[in-house]
């Protein structure tokens, strides 16, 4: 069996075939480069992030780690995913690991070269809107401004 024939068997997909609508993502991929870490916040409150560029031989994407996993995955890294999900961010793709998916650090790697010339993030998406303008709810109703409660 060959190496490809054993990849496709496990469901393992390359980076240069997902799109900005998968999920259930199983990849393998060797970690490029990490960006400086950020925090911010949002739901649930403060958290850091830190983007890194993967890939493998027929491209790269950028996975973005999240709190405990920035410091789970060094540069030249290769990592199995399972079960992540790629999702738009400013129009680009991302992949994720999510609350759902998991991840584990290969001490043999399969991948000898990455991708660069084929960064499928760089790629724009057009973005579909997630909430809807705001309205207010009384249009018209004159009194409604009136009133003191």
């Amino acid at each position: 069996m060959s190496s490809e024939e054993e990849s496709e068997s496990k469901g393992l997909v390359k980076v240069e075939t997902l799109t900005p609508t998968s999920r259930g993502v199983n990849t393998v991929v060797k970690v490029v480069s990490k960006s400086e870490v950020r925090n911010v916040t949002g739901r649930g409150g403060p958290h850091t992030v830190a983007d890194a560029l993967v890939g493998d031989e027929t491209g790269c994407i950028y996975l973005t780690l999240w709190d405990d996993t920035i410091e789970q995955m060094d540069e030249e890294d290769t990592i199995s995913i399972t079960n992540g999900y790629v999702n738009l961010f400013r129009g680009n793709m991302r992949l994720n690991i999510g609350r759902y998916g998991s991840f584990e650090v290969l001490d043999e790697s399969p991948i000898t070269e990455v991708n660069t010339e084929n960064n499928v993030s760089q790629r724009q998406y057009e973005q579909e809107r997630r909430y809807q303008p705001y309205r207010p709810r009384y249009e018209g109703r004159r009194d409604y401004q009136r009133r003191r409660y």
